[in-house]
This record gives C-alpha cells, sequence and structure tokens, in this order.
C-alpha cells in the first residue's frame, strides 16, 4: 500500500510567534533543559530553542530578540554557572524588560542555585560579577551593561517560580508545563473572537455534559447542526478553553475532507501527528497505525475533537476505542449528522440551536457597523437582514460584512438581491449535507423546501409517500443531517435551506419555469401558462394558500404536464378549457375547481387523493361514465352495464367534494375497492347516491352533513362493516322519505356529529313505537329516532348528538363501554340521565346550551383513566344553562369531578394530563393564591425555583357573556386560557363552548378551571414562548376570546402552582372555605365513584 505523509498542523497561536521562550546555560541543556522541552512538545507547546554557537562575548542576536518579544511565556533556568555568560545576562536583561509588557509572562526556575543567592548575587554568582567588572573596568558602556544585568537578575528572582532543590525534576516538570498551558489556553483565538456573541451559555452546557470534574470515566460527546450555526467554531472554543487539563490534546480540523483525500490511514497519522506534534508520520497499513495509536494514548488522559465527521465509517476506520485511553479522557465528535453520533454510542448529543434575536443583531452590528449598535438610519434595513439569516451565524457574518460600509440604497438593492439569488458563499456550505443524500432524500428535501415548509408533519408525509417516497425513514433522515426540524408537529425548515432547495431546482434553466421539476409560485406558473409549451420535467405544482393577487390564469397549458404528479392549487382564477389532466397524478388539491367536470380524457388510475372543496362540480365525469346514464340503464339495460367504460380508480382513497353546491350526484365507484373516506359535507344539490357506495368494503367514512337536497342512499351502505363515521346532519329530507323504508342492515350511523351503531331493522321498529322523547322544528321522525340503538356501538369512544331538540337522553349510552367523550349540549331535557354514571371511560362531557336542564345529580359522574395513554385530556362544560336550580351545587359536583380526574391521572407513572371545565360561577375561589382582575397576570415563578414537588399548575378565569352584539354566525372557538410572553406570542387552550347570537338569551356569569400537569405545562407551553424551558420569566397567563369585551367579558384570572400536598388534601370544601363558610354547610359534597 502507498505511504501517505501527513504534515502536523500546529495548533492556533494567537498572535505570538512563539508559547515559549527559555534562557538556559549550557550545563542544563542535556539535562533538565532537554526534559522540558520534550514536555512542551508532548503538549503541543511551541517552544524557541536556540541550537546557535556563538563566540564567547559575542553579541546577542537580532533574531534571538525577536524569538524573545515575540515569546508569551519566558522561562529563565537559574543554574550555578548561569551568571558567568554574558550571553544569558544579555537575554535575561531582555527578558526582564518584558515583564512590564501586557501580554507577556516571566517565569524563573532555581535548579541548582537558591533563590536567595540570584537575588543578592551571592557565592557563584558574586564571582561570575567580579569577574565581569574586572574584565570591563575600562569600558564605561559595559560597566553600565553589568549593572543592568545585576538588576535583572534582582527582579526576576523575586518572580514566582519554582526552586527544584532536593525536589523530583518530572515532577516539577509536569507543573511547569501545567502552568504554562494554563497561561496559554484560556483565551479564545483572537480570530474568533469576534464571532463568539451568543456561544458562552452553549459552553456552559456542553462543560455540563462533558462532566469535567469527572475523573471516573471516558466520555464522548457529540455536537450537531445545520451548516453554517458554528459547530466548529463551538468546538474550537472550548478546546481552547479546556484543552490544558490534559496529557495530550488533538483538534483535528476537517476528518471529512482528510479522509477523502488521505483515506482512513490519513486520518489515523493526522491524528497522530496532532496528538505527539510530530512533523512527519510514516506508516503504510491501518493495522501498524491503529497499534501505533493504542500504544501512544494508552493510559493517557487525552482530550480529542475530531471536526466535519460525516460518514460513520469514518470514525469506525479511526478505531478510537475508549478503553485505550486514561479515565478522565474526553473525545469531542462534531457532525451534522445526528444519526452518525448516536450509532457511535457518544454519551450525548448537544444541538447547537440559533443564535435567538438579541444575540443575532449583536454580531451582526459587530460585521455591518464595527460595533455594538445599529447606525442611525439602517434600523428597517438591519431588521430585514437578520429575518434573511433568521439566527443562522454564518450568514449573518456573510451579509454583515458584505453591507459594511454601504450606503442606504446599496443595502436596499443588496437585500432584494440576496431574496433572488443568495449568496454563494452561504449556499456552499449549505450545500454539503444536501450533497450527502441519497436521491430519494433528495427529492423530499426539494418537496419540502419548495413546498411543505411549516407544515403538519402528518399532511406532508401522507403527499410524500403519494409521491412515491417513504417519508418514515426519509424525513428521520433529514432531521438527523439537521436539514429540518419537527416542533409541534410541524416541519420547519430554515429560510435560507429553503432557498437551497429552490436555487438546485432552478440551477439548470434558472429563466424557464417550464423545465422546473417543481413550481410553487403564482408569477411562474402564469409565465408558463402563458407560454403554453410542453413541461415535461414539471412534477409538481403546489400553490401557497393565501396568494396577494388573484390574477386570472390560463388553463390550456396544464394540457402540456404529461408528467404532473402532485397539483395543489387554491384560489386561483382560471379560464378557458380543460382538456387534459396527466394520467400521472397521484394527489389533486384544487380549491374552487372552476368546471363543471373533470376532463373526459382524465384517466384517474394513479390518483390517491382528489379534494375539490367549494368546487363548480356538477358531476366528476362526463358522458358514458356518468352516474346518470348509469341509473338511466340499470332498470332496462341490465346487460349493457358490462359494455361501460369505467374508471380504474383502484389506488384511489380519499375523494372530498365539501361544498360543491353544483354537484348533483355521483359517479360510479366500484372501480375504487380502496376508497377509504367520502366527504360530501356540504353539497347542497345532491339527491342521491349512487349504488356502487354500498360495494366499497374499506369505506370507514362518509359525511352526507348538510346535504339538504339529498333524499336517497343506497341500502346496500348498511353491509359496510368497515364504516365508522356515517354524518347525516342536516339531511332532514332524507331522515324523512328514505328511513321511513323497509331498509337491509347497518353497521353505524353518524347523525350530527355523532358515531352510532345500529341496526335498521331498529329503527324501523322505532318508528313504530310512541317517541316521548324527542320533537325536531324540522321533522318529528328524525336522528332522535337513532338514538335507542347506540347499544350496538361496543367499541364507541366518541358521541356528539348535540342540538337535537332531545327531551330526553336515551339509557342505551349507558352501555356504550368505551364513550370517552360525549357532547348533548343544546337539547332539551330537564336532569341528566342516571346511565351517564355507567360509562366508565368518559372522559369529557360537554352541556353547553341545555337551557331546559335543572337538576345535576353529585352521584353521577363517573372517572376516566388515562394511564394507558401518553397524555390524558378531560373535560366537563356546564355553560349557558340558566335554569340550574342549584348552580353552588353544580359547581361543587364539577370541581369534585375535576379533583378526582387529576389525582387518578397524576398517580400514572409519567402523568401527563389537561383537564378543564366551565361552571356557573362568578368569584375565584381563595385557594387560587395569586389573582388579578382583567384578562392577564403576570406568573411569579420564584415559589418553584429549585422545588420538585410542584406537580402542574391551576388556573381559573371568572367570564361574562352578553346577549348584546353577539355575532350572528358562531367561529370555530369562543373562549380558551392560556399562556404569552408577549402580545404577539401566546398558546392557548380552548374550550369547546361556541357563540352564536339566538342562543344567548340570559346574562350569566361563568368560571374556567384548567389543570396543566407540570410537564403539559413546560413542553406544551413554555417551550413554545421560550428558547429555554426552566426559564419563566415573562411569561403571563392570560384568557383570549375571539370577540370584543362588549360581548365577552374577562372579569378576573388567577392561578396556583399545585404540589403533591396540595393534591393529597383538596376538596371542593377547602377550595370554597375561604369564600363561605355557610357555603359548606348548606352543600354535600360529592362522592365521585371510581371505575379503577
Amino acid at each position: 500500500m502507498e505511504c501517505v505523509r501527513i504534515q502536523s498542523t500546529l495548533s492556533h497561536r494567537k498572535n505570538w510567534k512563539y508559547d515559549v521562550f527559555v534562557s538556559f546555560r549550557g550545563e542544563t541543556r542535556f539535562n533538565f533543559t532537554d526534559h522540558l522541552f520534550a514536555a512542551f512538545h508532548r503538549h503541543g507547546v511551541l517552544a524557541f530553542k536556540d541550537d546557535t554557537k556563538i563566540e564567547k562575548g559575542g553579541p546577542i542576536s537580532a533574531g534571538l530578540l525577536q524569538a524573545i518579544e515575540g515569546s508569551q511565556v519566558l522561562i529563565v533556568v537559574f543554574s550555578i554557572n548561569y551568571a558567568s555568560s554574558t550571553w544569558c545576562l544579555q537575554e535575561l536583561a531582555n527578558i526582564a524588560d518584558c515583564i512590564q509588557i501586557p501580554g507577556h509572562t516571566v517565569l524563573p526556575v532555581f535548579y541548582d542555585v537558591s533563590p536567595t543567592e540570584v537575588r543578592r548575587q551571592s557565592g557563584n554568582f558574586e564571582k561570575a560579577f567580579m569577574k565581569h567588572e574586572e574584565r570591563f573596568k575600562d569600558d564605561a558602556e559595559m560597566m553600565e551593561q553589568v549593572a543592568r544585568w545585576r538588576g535583572a537578575l534582582t527582579q526576576v528572582a523575586n518572580l514566582s517560580g519554582w526552586d527544584l532543590k532536593d525536589k523530583s525534576q518530572s515532577a516539577e516538570i509536569e507543573k511547569i508545563v501545567k502552568a504554562v498551558t494554563n497561561i496559554l489556553s484560556p483565551k479564545p483565538s483572537s480570530s474568533l473572537s469576534n464571532d463568539v456573541v451568543g456561544m458562552y451559555s452553549h459552553l456552559e452546557e456542553l462543560e455540563k455534559l462533558l462532566v469535567l470534574d469527572s475523573h471516573d470515566d471516558v466520555r464522548v460527546l457529540g455536537i450537531c447542526g445545520m451548516g453554517g450555526i458554528g459547530k466548529s467554531t463551538l468546538a474550537t472554543i472550548l478546546y481552547e478553553k479546556i484543552s490544558h487539563q490534559y496529557d495530550i490534546s488533538c483538534f483535528m480540523d476537517d476528518v471529512s475532507k482528510t479522509y477523502a483525500d488521505c483515506g482512513p490511514i490519513g486520518v489515523k497519522k493526522q491524528l497522530l501527528c496532532q496528538a505527539f506534534v510530530e512533523e512527519e508520520f510514516l506508516l503504510c497499513n491501518l493495522s501498524a497505525a491503529t497499534n501505533l495509536i493504542q500504544k501512544y494514548l494508552c493510559h493517557r488522559k487525552v482530550l480529542i475533537v475530531l471536526d466535519n465527521v460525516d460518514q460513520g465509517i469514518q470514525l469506525e476506520n479511526l478505531a478510537l476505542k475508549r478503553e485505550w485511553l486514561s479515565r478522565g479522557s474526553r473525545i469531542i465528535i462534531v457532525s451534522r449528522d445526528e444519526h452518525i453520533l448516536r450509532e457511535h454510542g457518544v454519551d450525548d448529543v448537544y444541538k447547537v440551536q440559533l443564535l435567538n434575536d438579541e444575540n443575532a443583531l449583536q454580531l451582526f452590528c459587530r460585521k455591518a457597523f464595527k460595533c455594538n449598535h445599529v447606525i442611525e438610519g439602517y434600523e428597517s434595513l438591519t431588521n430585514s437582514a437578520l429575518t434573511y439569516a433568521n439566527g443562522l451565524p454564518l450568514a449573518i457574518k456573510v451579509l454583515g460584512s458584505f453591507l459594511f460600509g454601504r450606503s442606504i440604497s446599496e443595502w436596499s438593492s443588496a437585500l432584494v438581491r440576496l431574496r433572488e439569488n443568495p449568496t454563494k458563499d452561504i449556499m456552499d456550505v449549505l450545500r454539503i449535507s444536501y450533497d450527502g443524500l441519497e436521491d430519494m432524500e433528495k427529492e423530499m428535501f426539494l418537496d419540502i423546501a419548495c413546498f411543505f415548509s411549516n407544515e403538519n408533519e402528518y399532511y406532508v408525509k401522507n403527499i410524500l409517500c403519494i409521491r412515491g417516497f417513504h417519508p418514515d425513514i426519509g424525513i428521520r433522515i433529514l432531521i438527523d443531517k439537521s436539514l429540518i426540524t419537527c416542533d409541534r408537529s410541524a416541519i420547519v425548515m430554515h429560510d435560507l435551506l429553503r432557498e437551497l432547495g429552490r436555487s438546485i431546482v432552478r440551477e439548470k434553466s434558472p429563466k424557464e419555469p417550464r423545465k422546473w421539476s417543481r413550481l410553487w409560485n403564482q408569477k411562474d406558473l402564469s409565465n408558463v401558462l402563458r407560454e403554453n409549451k410542453i413541461a415535461e420535467n414539471l412534477e409538481a405544482i403546489v400553490l401557497p394558500r393565501f396568494l396577494e393577487i388573484r390574477e386570472e390564469l390560463s388553463v390550456e397549458a396544464l394540457s402540456q404536464m404529461s408528467c404532473l404528479k402532485l397539483l395543489i392549487l387554491r384560489e386561483v382564477n382560471f379560464s378557458g378549457c380543460l382538456n387534459f389532466l396527466s394520467r400521472e397524478l397521484g394527489y389533486i388539491e384544487w380549491k374552487e375547481y372552476p368546471f363543471t367536470c373533470l376532463p373526459s380524457s382524465f384517466q384517474p388510475n394513479k390518483l390517491v387523493k382528489l379534494i375539490l372543496h367549494h368546487s363548480n362540480i356538477k358531476e366528476l365525469w362526463e358522458g358514458i361514465k356518468s352516474s346518470c346514464l348509469y341509473y338511466g340503464l340499470r332498470f332496462f339495460l341490465p346487460f349493457y352495464l358490462t359494455l361501460l367504460t369505467l374508471q380504474d380508480l383502484h389506488n384511489l382513497t380519499h375523494l372530498e367534494l365539501c361544498y360543491s353546491k353544483s354537484l348533483v350526484n355521483i359517479p360510479n365507484l366500484s372501480q375504487a375497492p380502496n376508497l377509504l373516506r367520502l366527504d360530501l359535507k356540504g353539497c347542497v344539490k345532491l339527491v342521491r347516491l349512487h349504488p356502487s357506495i354500498g360495494c366499497l368494503k374499506n369505506l370507514g367514512y362518509l359525511n352526507l352533513e348538510n346535504c339538504r337536497s339529498l333524499v336517497s342512499i343506497p341500502n346496500n351502505i348498511f353491509d359496510l362493516n368497515s364504516l365508522y363515521n356515517l354524518n347525516l346532519s342536516g339531511c332532514w329530507k332524507l331522515l324523512k322519505d328514505q328511513l321511513l323504508e323497509q331498509p337491509r342492515q347497518s353497521k353505524q350511523l353518524n347523525t350530527g356529529q355523532s358515531v352510532q351503531r345500529h341496526m335498521t331493522s331498529s329503527i324501523c321498529k322505532t318508528l313504530t313505537r310512541p317517541l316521548h322523547f324527542f320533537s325536531s322544528r324540522w321533522c318529528p321522525n328524525s336522528v332522535g329516532l337513532l338514538v335507542p340503538s347506540l347499544s350496538r356501538f361496543p367499541a364507541l369512544e366518541s358521541l356528539d348528538i348535540s342540538f337535537c331538540n332531545l327531551v330526553e337522553i336515551p339509557d342505551a349510552i349507558g352501555q356504550l363501554c368505551c364513550l370517552e367523550r360525549l357532547n348533548i349540549g343544546g337539547n332539551n331535557f330537564v336532569t341528566l340521565p342516571h346511565c351517564i354514571k355507567e360509562l366508565p371511560k368518559l372522559r369529557e362531557l360537554n352541556l353547553q346550551y341545555c337551557k331546559k336542564l335543572k337538576w345535576f345529580p353529585s352521584t353521577l359522574l363517573p372517572i376516566g383513566g388515562g394511564s394507558h395513554r401518553r397524555f390524558y385530556y378531560g373535560g366537563l362544560y356546564v355553560f349557558n344553562c340558566p335554569n340550574l336550580s342549584d348552580k353552588k351545587g353544580c359547581a361543587v359536583t364539577v370541581i369534585s369531578w375535576m379533583i378526582k380526574m387529576i389525582q387518578v391521572n397524576m398517580q400514572c407513572s409519567l402523568p401527563r394530563c389537561t383537564i378543564k371545565v366551565i361552571i356557573p360561577e362568578n368569584k375565584i375561589p381563595r385557594w387560587f393564591n395569586k389573582q388579578n382582575t382583567g384578562n392577564s397576570m403576570k406568573v411569579d415563578s420564584s415559589p418553584i425555583v429549585d422545588d420538585n414537588n410542584w406537580i402542574g399548575i391551576a388556573c381559573c378565569v371568572a367570564f361574562v357573556v352578553h346577549d348584546d352584539d353577539a355575532p350572528t354566525e358562531y367561529p370555530p372557538i369562543l373562549f380558551g386560557c392560556g399562556f404569552r410572553r408577549n402580545p404577539d406570542k401566546a398558546v392557548c387552550s380552548i374550550a369547546p363552548i361556541r357563540l352564536k347570537k339566538d342562543w344567548i338569551t340570559t346574562e350569566l356569569d361563568h368560571m374556567l378551571l384548567m389543570f396543566l400537569s407540570r410537564d403539559v405545562f413546560i413542553n406544551n407551553f413554555v417551550s413554545a414562548l421560550k428558547e429555554g424551558v426552566s426559564d419563566l420569566d415573562g411569561i403571563e397567563l392570560v384568557a383570549l376570546a375571539r370577540y370584543p369585551e362588549e360581548v365577552v367579558e374577562v372579569k378576573s384570572c388567577g392561578y396556583r402552582w399545585v404540589s403533591k400536598e396540595d393534591l393529597e388534601h383538596l376538596n371542593p370544601e377547602k377550595m370554597y372555605s375561604a369564600n363561605s363558610l355557610a357555603y359548606n354547610q348548606k352543600h354535600k359534597f360529592l362522592e365521585i365513584q371510581d371505575d379503577q
């Protein structure tokens, strides 16, 4: 094998030419001084060694003077004959002159003489000076030099140093070397000093992870993060700070490059060269290099930093084993790929984060203005530049340096240009990670960069899967390589990485978007459509949700895109005629689709999802594929059906035509056997469904909500065993007409927003009975007729039969042993049914707008356990129930339920829960020891600092809803409670109650109570507001409503840090005792039934 020669790379040298200059007499050259130089060499200390022979009495050379002045540490080894050498005395005089110069350190070593003898020039030193004075007595200038030498001896000998008399030389040499390395190492490199903004908090965390005080083991630490985030800078500063603590230290700058250029032998040789500061190591095979590393490092306390490792094989071939090293050794591996670090078995991985706003501004000002503040007139442009850099140190430094010294107009022009053509210096660094990906991961990276940054992870994975990728492993790889992150279930990509991906898509034909593989910009799409030429490379078009300008585009050019696989168009106006869509399409999402049908030539055999919300479509297919033709033929020409050309839809799983108000019928879907979801919500002109729907054995979700014209559904739908959600809310014609027919067996029915399993034969029987519990303003035989059959639902977890005008809740609900969520709000019952206590797993009960509810029994609420769940959520909402006879008793019952729910769920091994209730109450209990008027207050974290006994936080908000000026339409939410750091950033938990003007007839006071376990509070709320979850300073409790104060008035709020002791002794009596002593005597408190 060919040998590779690696030249050693010396460590950073600050502003000094040498680390150490040693002045010594020749008598120590081959003993003490030689050992001292060897020790310096082993520790990587660059020491000047004068091997020049000069004549006695000759003047000191200019080169020697420069070496003295260029050395940070100056060591004088005083030996018995030191003063007899005028050469040594000249060196000493120049060294003494450096004592007062900042940066120099002078250290005396007394080899075989006492400090007193040198200080006073007695003994051999006195004899030497007598000879010098006799020699130069006739030379006045030299006599002045002799006097100067005497002063230098006294001055240097008075400094703190080492007296070697009767001591081990090797031990004292180690002390000298340690002192020198302490002087040399702690200060960061001057070349980096301007770039260390925000680094010191990182250094503190790294030192904690390294456990530097422990000498019992060998620890390996990984540092990872995206390109340009400062990993190498951080590792360099850390190395310079702590390397003096180790016998051997080595910083390998670019392992990836060394491995690529010189192979595995080259990496091993670089380690040896730097660790032992050899000019050259000559080895010809891996085995010899490995043995040499083991031999040299064995039982040594070492610090090794391996920077820029991009393949696991590099670490594997380096074969640096922990057992070879002495306890207390530390290895630091820097990589963009977290998986490499984990696979290697590091003890911890430290992920370097982007700079916060304050540190980013400081670093930018140092580069752009050469000071620590923004120059007047540049404030807005500085904000734009920092927004572009988005906390990435590399981008901040490159951009700041480029803008330094330029005018305001030049800044404006440069920032506009940067958005169109990102800086090459930045992109080249970022692209390294992209180039290291496999082809499939590259395609996923480009899709996310062009379309899906900040999108929901499940949504993105679903589309990537349809695209033919493998997103579960692919997304993990992109995360490991620091190309994306997942934050609160969203995939997040840094803006500059997004620009990198888009520039890669553009790079081959930057001025011809029709040649790109992806289009994400309305302007580029407009140009392609206007050009109307073949776009054979185009695979995906995804436009953003909100377009600034809605221009009208010609649709004909879509016919030229034969390779299109992904099409997402939102709020785009099209004109012309659509004659063709690519047969490669797997995903179509086209909001406000303007045409009455899909092109007759469209072959959707690869289509997986078709989503046409708010479209103008009347029927999916024209001509012979139309369901109308099928209906016309099915009675007269049954034999002709085999001749019909049906669409091949075997890949179709989702068909959503929500709010397509012109849709009149659904086509034959018998060729879509894998259809899972059919959503026709709000299709107000839809009259009937095609019988083929009943053949879709995998169909699980069928939503017909508010299909007001629907009069018929095929009876064979009730044969669908897989159907778990059938929503017939608002289908009053269907419920009035068809359900009176004699149907076949049914699996499940969802009315309103409910999920109900039943046998239609049971419905027929029910229709013949007197129904005293139900009345409807639309139809006397409606949703309520289905409720008695709820016992057919043994696995039902969620049931919503709200606003069905029920005057009684049937006992059949009590047989739903798996039911966890029940919404019976907006109905007309007077008391809660006793069957509710038979629901052992119930964890959420909604009773909003139960205006006739009078009695709220205190013994009927069960407790739902959450021990099997990673996260538990529970709630009980008694909102706007004006006829309750005992509102205080109701409040006590609900609070008792809440306390018991908290107690049960906090007994889990990993308690993570959120419990919320709304009750009719106007005053916050004094148990909440922190209270304030209004809708917000500061959160004081001092009671829980260094306290591990707190288990969560309880919050309370008192509010009232007024009946004046309420909006006529209710939005998704009414009210919520949460936390914020500033007015623009809040994280809120919403109560599922809604507001509509004709529902608010009486102004009632209410109170929202919420408990968040410690883990939920920190990880779900605080972490979204602060950079460090341990930092609670500046956090506010806040009540949020989507209405002005005239509609929703928040009167007061409060909170309490909850400890284990609080929870053990808490009950409603204790909570309310401070408010009213008589109150406790009036109400009997709830004994809750526990199913455990």
